[in-house]
């Protein structure tokens, strides 16, 4: 497993890597914000689980801070997948606001988000069409995390990931479990995974393997260094906050998607024709009658 030191972002960047298609600047630029975020929220004591020894290693500042906006930074908001069939993603693949998961399956307080807070985030913005869910493999407690993300991965080719996704979380003593393959299988079929041969041959696989390394990659790139953690429209929470920190940042990066959204053509129409309706009774406010 990659290291926190070797993987998270540096302000110390080489030269050579700057031309990189004119995104890498923008890119640190992001990832200082989000460290920024992160590191004030883990120091106020906003994240009890540790995946990690620290969040991350660069020179993030209060000025960094300055992309920490309800809008978004557009190098961040780029990580959502919005794929209309991912299997790790719940909502709508066009909903205005995206939140990004990153977790491991046995990470004890990714369990107390997953019964506590997001039950309630699917039925009150999820099931709107407000929410889209995307989940991020974040393994960092050993193999038996490992296990377990490439057996989320082999319950998704089977339409089963959310429910394996409950099943694990569902058990409190899951923290830190070694996840044997009888363990496994038990949360498979609890799951109404159908077909453990191909289960079993799915979590064995290259393609399973380069989608977890991937999504590990993409959090430590970001400075994440425990789980749970989370983007909400490109903006940072970390840990298993109380729900009121999830609902101000979603209905905050809500109202600003609205703000930012082009008017329908059938909207500016409306518009325009307003004021020619109301001319006749705006009128009377210059005296007459």
């Amino acid at each position: 497993m990659p290291s926190n030191k070797s993987a998270s972002p540096s302000s110390s960047a080489s030269p050579s890597s700057r031309p990189r298609k004119g995104v890498v600047i923008g890119a640190l630029v992001a990832v200082a914000a989000l460290l920024a975020g992160w590191l004030s929220q883990y120091a106020v004591g906003g994240n009890s689980a540790g995946g990690g020894s620290g969040a991350g290693s660069g020179d993030a500042t209060v000025e960094d801070r300055s992309e920490d906006t309800a809008a978004g930074n557009p190098a961040l908001l780029k990580l959502a997948r919005r794929a209309a069939d991912d299997p790790f993603a719940r909502g709508d693949k066009d909903a205005p606001v995206v939140m990004i998961e990153y977790a491991d399956f046995g990470c004890s307080f990714c369990g107390k988000f997953a019964r506590d807070t997001e039950p309630k985030l699917v039925r009150k913005y999820v099931e709107k069409g407000l929410l889209r869910i995307e989940w991020r493999n974040f393994p960092v407690f050993g193999k038996g995390s490992e296990r377990a993300a490439l057996a989320g991965y082999a319950a998704g080719q089977q339409g089963r990931f959310w429910q394996f996704y409950d099943a694990v979380y569902a058990d409190k003593d899951h923290e830190k479990g070694s996840f044997t393959t009888d363990r496994l299988h038990e949360l498979a079929e609890q799951a109404g995974v159908k077909d453990l041969d191909r289960f079993d041959r799915d979590r064995a696989s290259e393609a399973a393997r380069k989608l977890l390394d991937k999504d590990r990659t993409e959090a430590y790139g970001l400075g994440a260094a425990a789980t749970p953690a989370f983007l909400v429209n490109g903006q940072p929470i970390a840990g298993a906050q109380p729900d009121k920190v999830f609902t101000d940042a979603i209905e905050r990066a809500a109202a600003a998607a609205e703000s930012k959204a082009p008017k329908s053509p059938e909207s500016k129409a409306r518009k325009s024709e307003a004021p020619k309706s109301q001319a006749p009774e705006s009128g009377r406010t210059g005296g007459e009658g």
